[in-house]
């Protein structure tokens, strides 16, 4: 009688509980013991005595031993429990045609997860910003032009300050509706009872709000007298998206205006020292703001820049791609170290839809094109400002820099089609240059 021969179970995976458990524990160590700087693979590979290669292996889901495991949790003080981790069903290693349907890999789409090991860490740049935001009435400010990382750290410096009992509330200005921006007074109310539902409360809006006073005075009392009285651990507010401001001139110099002000109150008043704020926008700021009233010029200026080389490599790595140097140049004289375009490159590439060879020289009016959609929606974006088209036609078309109107410059900047030496613009990469250039992009 033949007998089904039984697998043998060669390897462990994380269960989800076992990885937050992990990530957790090792963000506090982080944030505790090196200065809130994110650990490199080197500095994980001696506190947990592992090869960069296994712990590669550990952070990307694939299979490893139980011992391997063990030194992990060992080395942040934690105790390995049979829910932390499970065997696979399937024994053998994942082929070329499976690793295209490989769940661990991440579409570049919005914040990077928290717990995702696509995340580049900028040691310098976090470090700043968690020593930054404990400090009492602490505003960060951060600057990028869109999908270039941004709110993907602010959600860390968030993150970080949670781990201290801190309590935090992400607000995205493009969440509020239209109708919001039509006077200040209706604005500030969204803003207070926008904050209040991030910290689970109650709006209690009416309650404090006085015509007498006037809307300004009124949102001060309500964060004084409700929002910042709930408790004595700081608030940490982080305001995404406020270039959205930029649309309304006076609606903005007057809510830009009350940041300042409460940043400064800061620094007499035990109140407002709980009030912590990481403001992020795409742009610089292209409408007339008082220098006194201006949140812009104090605080800390943090400005996301461009992957450079070996962070490319780096990324390439960690999608399990043994890149030479010449193959990341050749991606980064394409997009320019654009954060997204890069991801979605490595994305495509490491699901075998398209080699870095095709990418290089497809068509842009390809239905293939991994960059189609995107340089469609960039295109239609722009043409909604026929003073940009202008613009941008000038750029592309022009082999030296080009000097701009500064407003145009900012808007170009902020759609990442354009890198600024003072305002004189160059397109930022090959791929919006090359694809504008051609009947697709063509206005």
């Amino acid at each position: 009688m033949n007998r089904a021969k039984s697998k043998r179970r060669r390897g462990v995976v994380f269960t989800s509980e076992g990885l937050a458990k992990f990530q957790e524990a090792k963000s506090r160590a982080e944030f505790e013991e090196n200065s809130g700087k994110r650990y490199t693979l080197e500095e994980l590979s001696n506190c947990t005595g592992l090869a960069i290669d296994t712990l590669m292996k550990v952070l990307q889901g694939k299979k490893v031993d139980k011992q391997t495991f063990h030194c992990c949790f060992q080395a942040f003080n934690l105790v390995l429990e049979d829910s932390d981790y499970c065997y696979p069903e399937d024994i053998e290693e994942l082929n070329p045609t499976q690793a295209a349907s490989n769940p661990k890999l991440e579409f570049p789409e919005g914040q990077v997860p928290l717990n995702s090991i696509f995340y580049l860490e900028q040691p310098k740049i976090e470090t700043e910003c968690y020593r930054a935001i404990v400090q009492p009435g602490a505003l960060v400010r951060i600057k990028a032009p869109r999908r270039m990382g941004k709110t993907s750290l602010m959600a860390r410096i968030l993150d970080q300050v949670a781990e201290l009992d801190y309590r935090t509330v992400p607000l995205s200005l493009q969440l509020a509706e239209r109708c919001a921006f039509q006077s200040l007074d209706k604005f500030l109310q969204w803003f207070c009872a926008s904050v209040g539902l991030g910290l689970g409360l109650p709006n209690r809006v009416e309650d404090h709000w006085d015509d007498l006073f006037g809307s300004k005075i009124s949102c001060k009392m309500y964060f004084e007298g409700y929002l910042l009285v709930q408790t004595e651990q700081p608030l940490v507010l982080g305001l995404d998206d406020v270039d959205r401001l930029f649309q309304y001139p006076e609606l903005a110099d007057e809510f830009f205006g009350l940041l300042r002000t409460w940043h400064e109150e800061a620094k007499n008043r035990d109140i407002w020292k709980r009030l912590r704020l990481v403001v992020v926008h795409s742009t610089e700021v292209y409408i007339p703001l008082s220098v006194n009233k201006s949140p812009f010029n104090v605080g800390i200026p943090i400005e996301l820049q461009p992957f450079t080389n070996e962070q490319i490599q780096d990324l390439a790595k960690r999608h399990g791609l043994d890149w030479s140097e010449q193959q990341v140049e050749q991606l980064m004289a394409l997009v320019g170290g654009n954060a997204y375009l890069v991801r979605v490159a490595l994305y495509h590439i490491c699901r075998q839809e398209v080699t870095l060879k095709q990418l290089l020289h497809q068509s842009f009016d390809s239905a293939q094109a991994i960059y189609n959609e995107h340089l469609r929606q960039q295109s239609l974006h722009l043409k909604q400002y026929p003073e940009l088209v202008k613009a941008f036609d000038k750029v592309i078309t022009t082999s030296k820099a080009v000097e701009l109107d500064l407003v145009q410059a900012f808007k170009l900047q902020s759609m990442g089609l354009v890198n600024l030496q003072g305002n004189q613009a160059k397109p930022s990469c090959q791929l919006y240059a090359q694809y504008f250039r051609t009947e697709g992009g063509r206005w």
